[in-house]
Parts: structure tokens; C-alpha cells; sequence
């Protein structure tokens, strides 16, 4: 499976990114851990990267391209992958495209979590991250609750600075300039499938798995719902 999931900040991409990812067995590749991953390699690529997120800059399309790929090429990704945050523009959607057509593959499925702008704004300001681990947690959403705790390791949660209202405001308008476009971009070709993610999370995961048995028992995909 060689999926990407798209959908407004907040949406719930990483929860169910991981959720696909225990299922099917293929890796959940998302774009601020492989970022932290890179900038940590200390490499060429790495301190060029950290350079543009120092200044707080988007980091350019082929800087980009370059890094998911690398990702996608290790042995993990032989069965598949999963890409959570990337592609963010129509241009790096095409590059991805490029570059796998040179390798006889595709992305087969292109899956958008809808919510609205109202919730996403919500589930941003009441986001919170493990210190240690960097699972992310809903305030309403994890088990320990009562002691501000990671479920999966312990680590002290914390908000981090830009998990507020107007940041969160901020970002759907980048969303919607940048990311949403591409939407359309993977529909023109039947890639696009959509699920409503205004629910919880179990039936959210109900409805996109639905989609991933359709492409697990078929070399096809059909029609864009």
C-alpha cells in the first residue's frame, strides 16, 4: 500500500496514520518526525533543512522531494508506506508522482479526513504532545487523563507554542492556499477518497479501512468517492 493522507490540521491524520500502519505492517511516515529525523542526522541535508526551520521557513519543494524519498527507499517501505503531511503542494505532489513513475510505481491512494475549520481549531488548542516520545494526545481523548501523562511511555504531555487559536487560524488559511489544491490534484485521477473525521475515532478508522481492503484484495482502485 503507498498511501497519503491529507486533511485540515487537527483532522486526526497522525492518529490514523498510526492505526493503518499496525494493521497493514507499513511505516507511518510523517512529516515532522522525518524532519526532526533528518535535522538529527547531522548530515549535509540535515543542517540544510535546519537551517529553514530555524528561521521558521517552509522548507523548498526539492529539499522536500529529497528527503520523503530517501525515507520511502529503505527496506521498511518495501510492502508500503503511508505519508502523513506530505505532499503539501501541488508541485511536490507531482515530483512524488515523477519520482516513483522512474521506479514502476504509484501512489495508489490519496485519503482526506474531513473535518471543519471549527473543529480543527478545537482539536488544535486542546492538542497536547508526550515530552518524551512525542505521541499527541487530545485533552479529552487518552487514558490518563488525571495525571497529564503519556499512555505510552509516561513522559509529561505538553502544548506546544503554536497550538493556539490564532496560530491554529493561521495555518488552516496556509492549508487552504497551499495543501487543498491538492485535493483536487489526486481526484482528477480517481485517487481521492474521502471520510468524514467528525466522529470518533474508531469509526473513523471503520470507514478508511473500508478503502485500504478494497486496495489489499484488488491491484486497482476504483472510482473517487
Amino acid at each position: 500500500m503507498r498511501l497519503v493522507l491529507l486533511g485540515l490540521p487537527g483532522a486526526g491524520k497522525g492518529t490514523q496514520g498510526e492505526l493503518v500502519a499496525e494493521k497493514y505492517g507499513i511505516p507511518h511516515i510523517s512529516s515532522g518526525s522525518l524532519i526532526r529525523e533528518v535535522v538529527a542526522s547531522g548530515t549535509g541535508v540535515g543542517r540544510e533543512v535546519d537551517s529553514y526551520v530555524r528561521r521558521g521557513e517552509l522548507i523548498p519543494d526539492g529539499l522536500a522531494i529529497e528527503m520523503v524519498s530517501e525515507r520511502i527507499s529503505r527496506a521498511d517501505c518495501a510492502q508500503g508506506w503511508i505519508l502523513d503531511g506530505f505532499p503539501r503542494t501541488v508541485l511536490q505532489a507531482i515530483a512524488l508522482d515523477q519520482r516513483l513513475d522512474q521506479l514502476g510505481l504509484d501512489v495508489q491512494m490519496a485519503l482526506d479526513i474531513r473535518i471543519t475549520p471549527k473543529a480543527a481549531i478545537q482539536r488544535i488548542a486542546k492538542r497536547r504532545v508526550c515530552s518524551s516520545c512525542g505521541a499527541v494526545y487530545h485533552l479529552e481523548h487518552y487514558r490518563s487523563q488525571d495525571l497529564d501523562v503519556c499512555d505510552n511511555c509516561g513522559g509529561e504531555l505538553y502544548r506546544r507554542s503554536d497550538d493556539t487559536e490564532e496560530t491554529a487560524r493561521n495555518r488552516l488559511q496556509v492549508y487552504m492556499r497551499q495543501t487543498h489544491p491538492v485535493l483536487h490534484y489526486y481526484s482528477m485521477d480517481g485517487r481521492l477518497y474521502s471520510i468524514n473525521g467528525q466522529r470518533p475515532i474508531d469509526e473513523v478508522f471503520a470507514d478508511l479501512d473500508c478503502f485500504l481492503q478494497r486496495l489489499a484484495n484488488s491491484k486497482r482502485v476504483g472510482e473517487a468517492r
